[in-house]
C-alpha cells in the first residue's frame, strides 16, 4: 500500500475513521530529513498491509499540526483506535521504524 496524501480536510475521518494502526508523518518539502525519512515510509508502505501510511504537508494544512502540537518536522504521530499511542519526532533508521510497528501493529 502506498503512502497516501491526507489534509486538514479529510484528517479526522481518514485517522480516527480507520481500524488499522495509522502512520501520519507530518513533513514539508523546505525540511531535509522529511525528504530522507519519505522513501523509507515508502518501502515500509509495502511491506504492512494492515498499517495505514499517511503524509501531512505542514505548509499547506497547518490546522492539523497546530491542533496536535507538532513542533519539529518531521514527526510521526501512530494512531491506534483513534487514539495516538506513540510519537516519533526527528528522523529515525528503518529499523527503528520497523521495530515500533511491529510493537504496535
Amino acid at each position: 500500500m502506498a503512502v497516501k496524501e491526507v489534509t486538514d480536510a479529510d484528517f479526522d475521518s481518514v485517522v480516527k475513521g480507520s481500524s488499522n494502526l495509522v502512520i501520519v508523518d507530518y513533513w514539508a518539502d523546505w525540511c531535509g530529513p522529511c525528504r530522507q525519512l519519505a522513501p523509507i515510509l515508502d518501502e515500509l508502505s509495502g511491506e504492512y498491509s494492515n498499517v495505514d501510511f499517511l503524509k501531512l504537508d505542514t505548509n499547506a494544512n497547518p490546522k492539523i499540526p497546530m491542533r496536535e502540537g507538532v513542533m519539529a518536522l518531521p514527526t510521526l504521530q501512530f494512531w491506534k483506535d483513534g487514539e495516538i499511542v506513540k510519537v516519533v519526532q526527528g528522523g529515525k533508521p528503518r529499523n527503528a521504524l520497523k521495530s515500533i510497528i511491529d510493537e504496535l501493529a
